[in-house]
């Protein structure tokens, strides 16, 4: 069996330095805190890959083309294929004025924009900030250990999965030939993490149901008051 682009992968993996065994990312709560990498504001569990859309790094993608679903497999990336040679240029000096002058303290490991690019700082002193714009796992061979838990072909596992993935949970989703309606109610909690997640979410469904035309986003608001009323009314019954 094999996978080509446009296929909806649900996947469990753990990734290592291949030199050290040190964990850089998982899908296994248990395994990010046994390697003192957990972080609570990522959900772990299972994660959803469409093959071709780069989401992730060109040799997993690869090796992912040729699994069948429920085989586990292990194996090592160069870095070309993994997150990249190191490049010398990308790392820069900086003077540590300029980061006074934004208000900000910098300290090594921290995670930093400069021109629209992410980098880290490497090291500050005598004025001075080392800046480097690599991945930060450039020029690491990687050891995966993945498996494809299923292969989503139905066009509602596909809509259901993208919106997991972008933390956006619709009330309800109807179906129709070329369109979907898309129901928020009132028990939906319409903050700023809600209109980002569902704006992300409404593009991915375009992006990647090649079917879809067009979406209805149904939202219900209720005053403040209407809504307490109705949340005892589900409380009691």
């Amino acid at each position: 069996m094999s996978f080509n682009d446009g296929d909806f992968l649900e996947i469990e993996y753990t990734a290592r330095n291949a030199q050290d065994s040190t964990v850089i990312a998982t899908t296994d709560e248990k395994v990010a805190k046994d390697a003192n990498i957990y972080n609570k504001e990522i959900k772990y569990g299972p994660a959803l890959v469409i093959l071709g859309a780069n989401a992730v790094v060109r040799g997993l993608e690869k090796e992912l083309k040729g699994m069948e679903v429920g085989k586990e497999k292990e194996f090592t990336l160069k870095p070309e294929d993994a997150f990249g040679n190191r490049i010398e240029d990308l790392v820069r000096v900086m003077p540590l004025s300029e980061f006074r002058a934004h208000n900000i303290n910098p300290e090594p490991g921290m995670r930093i924009n400069i021109d629209n690019v992410t980098a880290t700082v490497r090291s500050v002193g005598s004025g001075r900030v080392v800046v480097d714009a690599n991945h930060p796992d450039a020029g690491k061979e990687i050891k995966y250990r993945v498996k494809i838990l299923k292969a989503l072909q139905d066009r509602k596992d596909r809509i259901d999965a993208l919106c997991r993935t972008y933390e956006v949970k619709p009330t309800k989703i109807e179906q129709h030939d070329k369109s979907i309606d898309v129901y928020f109610d009132s028990k939906v909690k319409k903050d700023a993490d809600y209109f980002v997640n569902k704006t992300s979410t409404l593009a991915a469904l375009f992006t990647y149901i090649k079917d879809l035309d067009k979406i209805e986003v149904h939202e219900e608001y209720v005053k403040e008051r209407q809504a307490d009323d109705i949340r005892d009314k589900e409380n009691v019954e």
